[in-house]
């Protein structure tokens, strides 16, 4: 009850915080009343997705819905699917393999709908090294070549490595991020305020910041989404990977898994003995990015032809 209170009284704060900003600054009647139109009330009173009710969750996804067809002029499902029982997702990526072609980078923005301008969002960051240790002090983040993979180079790709001890979600001060009973790290976009303590937090560059709008033309948009997942964001707030829980979660591999031409990328249920993730992790030499933080990443990688 005493959480609930706190919430409710900072947002109470916040709305004075406005009306008093509006005062000062000597605005219109008219003009202030614009303002205070223009909110989206509903979604400024919502509560936690975790803390609505079904029938809140059914009202909330016809309301995105809705809105979401007017802004883009296509029918855009937003689904709410659950977590699979006894699950728990997990990556693992052969370096040996991945050839630099950055395919799953631009898969993964057009499946997520990650906004093209004005600044383009990548969820996937391949990173260039020369031939010998990992020194990421080193690593290239934008390379041009004629072809691919280079002489001499090897390359790793870097994204939200989905942490059971995720700093990001221990810092969150509203809680708007946390993991699921899968393993996904996930972000409620209505909650999120955009303080970016959640990137201040993340060794490993994990979450993207929205400083305006986003834009993706229409005829792009992928229809198929997920509350807590791939829907169209807005400004000033934090995105990430979700391992895409719209797919994910009714037994299909993230975009990146199948857009890579090598075979590079391994996804499955760590839970399941007989997954190929559990196979690579249980008989290969993997490591993981930065374990001497102690984040425990789901995301493993390994060497191997």
């Amino acid at each position: 009850m005493k959480e609930e209170s706190d919430i409710n009284l900072t947002r109470r704060l916040l709305v004075k915080t406005l009306m008093a900003g509006a005062a000062a600054t000597m605005l219109p009647l008219s003009q202030a009343y614009g303002a205070a139109s223009a909110i989206d009330w509903a979604a400024f009173f919502q509560k936690r997705f975790q803390e609505l009710t079904p029938q809140e969750i059914g009202r909330l996804i016809i309301r995105l819905e809705a809105k979401y067809k007017k802004t883009y002029g296509r029918d855009i499902k937003v689904k709410t699917t659950p977590p699979i029982d006894n699950v728990e997702f997990a990556y693992a990526l052969n370096l040996s393999k991945c050839i630099g072609c950055r395919r799953c980078v631009y898969s993964c923005a057009q499946e997520n709908n990650l906004s093209r301008k004005p600044h383009q969002i990548h969820y996937i960051r391949v990173l260039r090294f020369q031939s010998g240790p990992i020194d990421f002090e080193k690593a290239q983040h934008y390379y041009d070549p004629r072809e691919v993979p280079e002489t001499g180079y090897f390359y790793v790709p870097v994204q939200c490595q989905h942490c059971r001890k995720a700093p990001c979600v221990k810092v969150c001060p509203i809680k708007a991020t946390w993991t699921e009973k899968d393993g996904t790290v996930v972000v409620d976009y209505d909650w999120c305020i955009g303080c970016r303590y959640c990137m201040a937090a993340c060794p490993y560059k994990g979450r993207n910041f929205n400083w305006a709008e986003p834009q993706i033309p229409p005829e792009e948009i992928n229809p198929n989404t997920h509350y807590l997942g791939n829907r169209p964001r807005m400004k000033n707030v934090v995105e990430k990977c979700t391992f895409c829980v719209h797919r994910s979660r009714e037994g299909r591999y993230p975009a990146c898994v199948e857009a890579c031409p090598v075979g590079a990328r391994k996804f499955g249920n760590l839970l399941d003995i007989n997954s190929e993730v559990r196979q690579i992790i249980e008989t290969k030499r993997v490591f993981r990015l930065k374990e001497d933080l102690n984040t425990d990443p789901r995301f493993f990688y390994f060497f191997h032809s």
